[in-house]
């Protein structure tokens, strides 16, 4: 079987852990059943909030090579504190309004421009039929279209948040915003094809830049993989409803509200039974809420987990809970949380605003979907997921939906817009 090379430049990838990764390294792993032999830049050892080691057995056996390179960024500079601990979100805040002042357009600026000379080094040593890069970091996009200015491979684009108008960024100035829109421009304008991960993020790309058009821009979505889960999904029932949350709160995405609805729940039901699991970083911030509002023995905080793991955690729960809040541009996020979520068949409590996840959600089929900060709706529902998990009457999803987001599906639709790329000599 004849086969393509593609260069990829990643610096979200394992041994970093927390759901960043997934996306690309799946596509790495699955990549070679298409055709395809990837070469992957990669960061070097970084401080980070989550390592995960198992996560590199995806490429064991396979036709991978991983290249890695660091730079001056704060991980990078941080690498001998291994794994750090997440700061307080006022602080996370703090620091990252700094560096958006100061990086444009982020703070991985260095490490981009190390991994192009790495790139350059084996493009001159070998050949690649294609480049693909995932943002963000999007200075990772701007090293992709230097390339392509450079050596003329044809650069494929991913995006897994809006670049411009990013519900994390701040712009200190008109300038800032506008040095953004400008270096996007740019990278659009090298890029062959441009992958997304909704619709309403495609629809903001083409009305943000005119020369995009609308058969210029896939959606991919999120996804799961099929061989984290384990083929037999028979569980023992809980003695109490077990509601599991896999993965980190920041910025807009916080338990405050939730908690004050199993708060309620509690209050007007007190013979309900109930046991919240988190995997991943639960702030003492959180737990300090949860105190204060008098149900912090009903959680279990267990940390980040291995993936291995923190699938396992989710196969035993009764039904899974996540959420995105109110922000800008929220109807473009796109959780990878939700679609690892799909990969487990439960029920799901989904509070996100108007977008993208609710339309997911609702096209699940077993979801509970309300706006994240109202506390009336969240009780609601959670009484409703308790009573049909007392008659055993938990929903099942839409497998045909479910199936359309299985990592080996959604990596042959990349395969086929990399090969729509290649030139023709």
């Amino acid at each position: 079987m004849s086969f393509h090379r593609v260069l990829v430049l990643a610096y979200y990838f394992p041994p970093m852990g927390l759901s960043g990764v997934q996306r690309t390294s799946k596509f790495v792993k699955y990549l070679p059943e298409y055709g395809w032999h990837p070469t992957v830049i990669a960061s070097g050892p970084t401080a980070y909030y989550a390592h995960d080691e198992s996560l590199l057995k995806d490429f064991e056996d396979r036709p991978i090579e991983i290249h890695r390179t660091s730079g001056s960024d704060p991980n990078s500079l941080l690498k001998s504190q291994g794994t750090m601990k997440m700061p307080r979100e006022s602080i996370r805040k703090m620091l990252s309004r700094i560096s958006n002042t100061f990086f444009v357009p982020d703070n991985k600026k260095s490490w981009a421009k190390n991994a192009f000379d790495l790139a350059s080094e084996l493009i001159e040593q070998n050949h690649y039929d294609a480049l693909f890069v995932s943002g963000p970091p999007f200075s990772s996009m701007m090293a992709g279209a230097r390339l392509n200015q450079k050596f003329g491979i044809p650069l494929t684009v991913d995006y897994r948040d809006l670049w411009f108008g990013n519900q994390f960024h701040f712009y200190p100035t008109p300038w800032h915003a506008h040095q953004h829109k400008k270096l996007e421009h740019y990278v659009l304008r090298h890029a062959s094809a441009i992958t997304v991960t909704n619709r309403r993020l495609k629809e903001r790309l083409i009305g943000n830049y005119p020369h995009v058009n609308f058969e210029d821009v896939n959606i991919i979505p999120h996804g799961y993989d099929t061989d984290d889960y384990p083929t037999d999904s028979s569980q023992t029932k809980n003695s109490e409803f077990t509601l599991t949350y896999a993965g980190i709160f920041y910025d807009f995405v916080t338990p405050k509200y939730f908690f004050k609805a199993v708060k309620k729940l509690l209050t007007d039901f007190p013979n309900v039974k109930i046991r919240l699991n988190f995997a991943g970083i639960l702030r003492e911030e959180n737990l300090k809420y949860a105190r204060k509002l008098g149900i912090a023995d009903i959680i279990s905080d267990l940390g980040y987990l291995p993936h291995t793991e923190t699938v396992e955690l989710l196969m035993k729960s009764d039904a899974l809970w996540m959420m995105v809040g109110n922000t800008r541009n929220s109807d473009t996020v796109s959780s990878g949380k939700l679609y690892e979520y799909f990969g487990s068949n439960k029920p799901l409590l989904v509070t996100v605003p108007e977008g993208s996840l609710k339309s997911d959600a609702e096209r699940y089929g077993a979801a509970w979907i309300t706006d994240p900060t109202n506390v009336e709706a969240i009780a609601t529902c959670l009484k409703e997921m308790y009573d049909a998990w007392q008659n055993g009457a938990l929903p099942k999803p839409n497998q045909k939906f479910v199936a359309q987001h299985d990592r080996q599906f959604l990596t042959a639709e990349l395969a086929r817009t990399l090969a729509s790329t290649l030139r023709v000599v």
